[in-house]
């Protein structure tokens, strides 16, 4: 079992999850590439003390970069948008 913290990487604040946050109780994370949603949803449990009620994920591909003659693609990532319980916030999400 990967530890909570390797788990979230970072959240992700943008002007549309900032819109999530306030009216639907979604945020939304920036997670391990190998960690599946049961281990998302116990690891937002256990740092912030809420209650989640849904995690979707999503494999978010590199975009393919080239600097001159030189090609190559940025890593992919998984994202993790996390419905919380009514009534429960994370206070350090700067929204």
């Amino acid at each position: 079992m990967i530890h909570p913290r390797n788990i979230l990487i970072s959240p992700i604040i943008t002007e549309k999850s900032g819109t999530q946050v306030q009216t639907l109780n979604t945020y939304s994370f920036k997670v391990s590439i190998n960690a599946n949603k049961i281990e998302i949803k116990h690891a937002i449990e256990h740092i912030f003390a809420v209650k989640v009620l849904s995690v979707n994920t999503i494999r978010m591909m590199g975009k393919p970069k080239r600097l001159g003659k030189y090609s190559g693609k940025r890593p992919d990532w998984k994202k993790a948008i996390v419905t919380l319980r009514t009534g429960d916030k994370i206070a350090d999400f700067d929204v």
